[in-house]
């Protein structure tokens, strides 16, 4: 079992009942989507992340938290189960359809909230799909990510048409066009247009989750009447577009050169990066041409401090509405992004980058002092802490454990992704591919993980590769 012995004393105060920690009543999950750990409250100098900063202020940062999965829908599967699992984005409708044939499969989040008496509400991209359905533009009602889980799951998509459309648009209703039989997408890959943050996605999402903001927080008020409200921000995810103010903050501001820019020798899980050349790239590739590079990394950082602007509304809406001290806030990356480390521009690696994100989380009335946290932690242990926040039992079998009550010695994180699964510990990431090849990094040495030391280092491997094993149980 890992453990979380060494930061004990931390871990155990930030978010049980204390001198300084109120105890919660409700809980605001905010997910954000392809967010790397660079912000302000990271160390990072360059980036604009005022409102994601000052909660970390209030409240308890993880320097090392790493999901279970390089992609969306399996990653956001282990947040909303607890449980490691499939490794597509498909986890939650592969769950849905072994529910719908009777199959035994893990409670989720929200449904064991709800089945404690929690109102449970999701708005934007918190399951996969924004609006919980799929099938044709994910807007099939048959279709259901997570049945019986959300008390709502509204899709307010404004005018990009459809839940599909929302996901990828860009300002004033724009959608993404893929032409049958063809992977390129005819969407620019970049884009920055003058107005209100209302002009994309996030913007008219937020302001229906501030609708919910004040019904859930009317009820509470009234009748006491818990809730545990998600909000799915999905910028930085590709396409990069944001109000033009945003971008206009990196005017003038050196970017930091990028670690390891070039293509990792030997088999690794180095890839393409398809998902982010299939968009108009006016034919210019950021891995030969520095001057898109840098364009890209700044169009990047716009659409960071365009979901940090998100964040700080609903926040600041929590405010107003009188909630923040009986309300745990979490903020959680999906999973990392690589801008041109290992020559990749996106995730789906199993390298640190692509499985490194953000976690904070905020008590309510937030700490007297922040605290930060050096352990390695993960994102299957999500699920126990909050029950641990407001008070809830823990559902059997989960994977993660609460970041409350920490056991055993060993301190690693898991992953998974097509090709292989992978470990970390507090100095080594070890990669093991389907093939049986293995990948072993040295992060005392090399914390870019370029050269493979697998060879020279086995007794290391050996122990890493059981580990593994037997946490995945596979």
């Amino acid at each position: 079992m890992r453990g979380l012995l060494r930061s004990l004393p931390i871990l155990l105060t930030f978010a049980v009942a204390g001198p300084s920690v109120r105890a919660a009543e409700n809980v605001l999950l905010i997910c954000i989507d392809d967010l790397r750990p660079e912000l302000g409250c990271y160390g990072a100098k360059h980036i604009r992340s005022p409102n994601i900063d000052a909660l970390a202020g209030r409240g308890t940062l993880f320097e090392r938290h790493y999901v279970q999965a390089p992609t969306c829908g399996a990653s956001r599967y282990a947040l909303l189960t607890g449980r490691f699992g499939p490794a597509s984005n498909d986890a939650l409708l592969q769950r849905a359809e072994r529910l719908a044939a009777g199959q035994p499969v893990p409670v989720s989040l929200p449904g064991w909230f709800r089945q404690q008496g929690f109102e449970t509400v999701a708005i934007g991209k918190v399951s996969h799909h924004p609006g919980g359905l799929a099938g044709d533009r994910w807007n099939d009602p048959g279709i259901v990510e997570m049945p019986d889980a959300w008390t709502r799951q509204p899709a307010f998509v404004g005018p990009w048409q459809d839940p599909e459309g929302w996901m990828h648009g860009l300002a004033n209703g724009e959608i993404r066009v893929v032409q049958p039989g063809r992977r390129d997408v005819e969407m620019d890959v970049l884009q920055a247009v003058d107005g209100p943050d209302s002009i994309y996605p996030d913007g008219v999402m937020v302001d229906l989750a501030i609708q919910e903001i004040d019904t859930l927080g009317a009820a509470f008020a009234s009748m006491g009447q818990r809730f545990l409200l998600a909000v799915g921000i999905v910028r930085p995810h590709l396409p990069f577009g944001a109000p033009k103010r945003y971008l206009d903050l990196y005017d003038g501001v050196t970017l930091p050169p990028i670690a390891n820019p070039t293509k990792p020798p030997g088999r690794t899980t180095w890839h393409r990066s398809g998902e982010f050349m299939k968009y108009d790239r006016g034919g210019r590739d950021p891995n030969d041409d520095a001057a898109f590079a840098d364009l890209v990394r700044r169009h990047y950082a716009a659409c960071v401090s365009y979901a940090d602007a998100q964040v700080g509304r609903l926040v600041a809406r929590l405010d107003a509405a009188g909630l923040s001290d009986s309300t745990t806030i979490v903020v959680w990356g999906d999973h990392g992004w690589h801008l041109g480390e290992h020559a990749v521009w996106g995730k789906h690696t199993l390298f640190d980058r692509s499985l490194h994100a953000p976690l904070l989380i905020v008590p309510p009335g937030g700490r007297t002092s922040p605290e930060r946290v050096e352990t390695i932690v993960e994102t299957v242990d999500v699920f126990p802490t909050l029950c641990d926040a407001v008070g809830l039992p823990h559902p059997p079998d989960l994977d993660g454990q609460s970041l409350t009550r920490p056991s055993g010695t060993t301190e690693t994180a898991v992953g998974y992704f097509g090709r292989g699964q992978t470990i970390r510990n507090d100095r080594y990431r070890l990669i093991r591919h389907r093939s049986g090849f293995e990948e072993l990094y040295d992060h005392a040495d090399d914390p870019n993980e370029t050269r493979n030391v697998a060879d020279a280092k086995p007794e290391i491997a050996s122990r890493l590769r059981r580990a593994l094993a037997e946490r995945l149980g596979r």
